[in-house]
C-alpha cells in the first residue's frame, strides 16, 4: 500500500502533534510513581498509549510514539534529577535542562525500541499486538535494568509499591510486576469492543490482585527480644552539608541526637548514621570516631565517611566501637555515573567536569561487592548498602550468604525534597518484600525508616527533619521465591513469548508470509 494510502499516514505535522500529545500521556502514566502512587492513573495512560500503537502501520512510526510517550513518563518520574546541579548554581545550573532532556529521551529509546518491536512481531494490530507490547515493554524494563551497569528506576512495575500486588515481587521481582502491569492494558484495550471478553480478562487479574492483598495480611515473625536501633537524621541540606562552618554543626547534631536518653523501646543496641555523616576523611578521623564513642556509651555506631588510600577514594560504611575502634569497614561497589564517578575521566578532566557526590573531585573507586557484616548482640548478618545500591535487586542476591536484614545508609538531600527521596523509599520496600528481609534506611534528610519484610512502613522520620528514631529490628521470613531464583524465570518466560510471538508473526519461524 502506498504511504498516502495508510490509515494512519499523517501529515508530518500531524504526526508531531500525537507525539506531543503521546508525551502528555507519558507524564501522566508517571503519576503511578511514589509520592502521588496512583497505579490506576499509569494503567489508563498506558492503555490510551496501547490504543494509538495498535493503529500504527509501520514498526518506524510505532517506535516514534514509544519514544514520545517514554520521554514523558521519564521527564514526569526523573525531573528530581535537576537537583544536584542546583547546589552550585552557579557552575552548574545550566546543565540542569540538558541532563533531564537527555536523561528522558536517553531511557526513552528503550521504550521506543519496545513500541517498534510490538508493531513488527504483530503487523496485522489487534490482540496478538497488545500481547507482543507487553512483553516488548518487559523486555525494555529489564535491559535499562542491567545495560551499562543498569538504571532501574521508575520501572513501571514499581507503580505497585504500597499496593497490594507489591507482595508478587516476592515471586517475580520488579520485571515480574512490570510484566504484569503492561499486561493489563495490554490485553484489555484490544477487547473493548467486545465488553464480555474485557470481564473475563480481568478476572485473573482480580486473582492476582487478591493474592496479592492476601500475601500482604500473612503475619511476619515476632521477635521474643527484638534489638533496638536508632535511627540518627541531622538533615543537612546539601548546600550546607560540606560549608566549612557548617559541617562542625551537623556533627555535633549527630552527637547529641546519638547520646539522647532511650526512648521506649528500649536502650539501643546500635546506632546508624547517614551517609557520609562524617565531614572527615576515615585516614584522619580518629579524635572524631572517639568523640562519636562517648557519645554512643560503648554502643556501637554504623556511619558513613570517605576514605582514601594512595590515590583511590571510597565511599565507605563503617562500624565503630568503644575507644573510636573501627571494627568494620564496607565500601560502596556500585557506584553512580557522573554522580561518584566520570566515565572516560581523561576527557572528563580536559572539559574540567568533575562528579558530583565525591569529595575528591573526579569520583570513588568501587568497592569489592556485596558484603555481609556480622553484627552479633542479637543483630545478626547484615546486607550493607549505600545509596543508590538499594536500587539493584541483582546486587542484594550477590551478596555471600543470606542476611538476616537490610542497612541502607544515604544522601537522599541530593535528590531534592519533591519526589526522589520518595521514589528511594518505595524501592527500598520492594526490596524488603523481594527478599523476605526487613530492610532499615538511615537518610541525611529522610525519609529514614524501618521495614518489615512485608514491605511495610513500621517507624519512621519525615523528609526535612532532624531527629532520631529508636526502633525494634523485625524478623526475617523465610527465603522468598525470588531470592532464590532472581530474575532467571521471568526472563526464560520472557523469551519463550517473544519465541512465541515470532513463529506466529507472518513470515515468521515456521509460517509462510500471507
Amino acid at each position: 500500500m502506498a504511504e498516502e494510502e495508510r490509515p494512519d499516514a499523517l501529515p508530518r505535522g500531524a504526526l508531531w502533534l500525537r507525539m506531543l500529545a503521546l508525551g502528555a500521556v507519558g507524564a501522566v502514566a508517571g503519576l503511578g510513581q511514589a509520592p502521588v502512587s496512583l497505579p490506576w492513573a499509569t494503567l489508563a495512560a498506558l492503555g490510551v498509549a496501547v490504543s494509538i500503537l495498535l493503529r500504527a502501520q509501520t514498526p518506524g512510526r510505532a517506535a516514534a510514539l514509544g519514544w514520545a510517550t517514554g520521554t514523558g513518563y521519564f521527564a514526569a518520574t526523573l525531573f528530581w534529577i535537576v537537583e544536584p546541579f542546583f547546589v552550585d548554581a552557579a557552575r552548574h545550573g545550566w546543565m540542569a535542562p540538558f541532563a533531564l532532556a537527555g536523561m528522558a529521551g536517553g531511557l526513552a529509546l528503550f521504550w521506543a525500541a519496545a513500541w517498534g518491536a510490538a508493531a513488527w512481531l504483530a503487523p496485522r494490530g489487534g490482540l496478538w499486538r497488545g500481547l507482543a507490547w507487553a512483553v516488548a515493554l518487559a523486555v525494555a524494563e529489564a535491559a535499562r535494568s542491567y545495560v551499562m551497569t543498569g538504571f532501574p528506576w521508575a520501572l513501571v512495575g514499581h507503580v505497585w509499591a504500597g499496593w497490594a500486588p507489591m507482595q508478587l515481587g516476592a515471586l517475580a521481582g520488579p520485571i515480574g510486576l512490570t510484566l504484569l502491569t503492561a499486561l493489563l492494558p495490554g490485553v484489555v484495550v484490544p477487547l473493548m469492543s467486545r465488553p464480555w471478553r474485557v470481564a473475563a480478562a480481568l478476572v485473573p487479574f482480580a486473582g492476582v490482585y487478591l493474592l496479592g492483598a492476601w500475601l500482604g495480611a500473612q503475619p511476619v515473625p515476632e521477635r521474643a527480644e527484638p534489638p533496638v536501633l536508632r535511627l540518627v537524621q541531622p538533615n543537612a541540606p546539601q548546600h550546607l552539608k560540606w560549608n566549612p562552618d557548617w559541617a562542625p554543626v551537623f556533627f555535633a547534631r549527630q552527637l547529641e541526637l546519638t547520646a539522647a536518653a532511650p526512648g521506649e523501646p528500649g536502650a539501643p543496641a546500635l546506632v546508624i548514621w547517614p551517609e557520609t555523616a562524617v565531614p572527615y576523611l576515615l585516614n584522619s578521623a580518629a579524635p572524631a570516631l572517639e568523640r562519636v564513642a562517648v557519645a554512643a556509651e560503648g554502643v556501637p555506631v554504623m556511619l558513613g565517611i570517605q576514605r582514601v588510600e594512595g590515590v583511590r577514594a571510597y565511599n565507605s560504611m563503617v562500624r565503630v566501637g568503644p575507644g573510636g575502634v573501627v571494627e568494620d569497614v564496607y565500601d560502596k561497589h556500585h557506584l553512580v555515573p557522573f554522580g561518584e564517578y566520570m566515565p572516560l575521566p581523561g576527557l572528563m578532566r580536559m572539559l574540567g567536569l568533575r562528579a558530583f557526590t565525591a569529595q575528591e573531585g573526579y569520583g570513588y573507586s568501587p568497592g569489592p561487592g556485596a558484603a555481609l557484616m556480622e553484627l552479633g548482640g542479637g543483630l545478626g548478618a547484615a546486607l550493607p548498602l549505600i545509596c543508590y545500591e538499594a536500587i539493584f535487586p541483582q546486587d542484594l542476591r550477590a551478596a555471600p550468604g543470606r542476611a538476616d536484614w537490610i542497612l541502607q545508609i544515604t544522601n537522599d538531600a541530593w535528590f531534592g525534597t519533591l519526589s526522589g527521596p520518595y521514589q528511594h523509599l518505595a524501592q527500598a520496600r520492594l526490596r524488603a518484600v523481594e527478599q523476605g528481609l526487613p530492610f532499615v534506611r538511615v537518610a541525611n534528610t529522610g525519609v529514614s525508616a524501618v521495614i518489615d519484610a512485608r514491605g511495610r512502613v513500621l517507624a519512621f522520620l519525615p523528609l526535612g527533619q532532624a531527629g532520631h528514631l529508636d526502633a525494634a529490628l523485625p524478623a526475617a521470613l523465610p527465603p522468598t521465591v525470588y531470592a532464590r531464583t532472581g530474575d532467571l524465570p521471568v526472563f526464560l518466560l520472557l523469551a519463550g513469548a517473544l519465541a512465541g510471538l515470532l513463529m506466529r508473526r507472518p513470515g515468521g519461524l515456521g509460517r509462510k508470509s500471507d
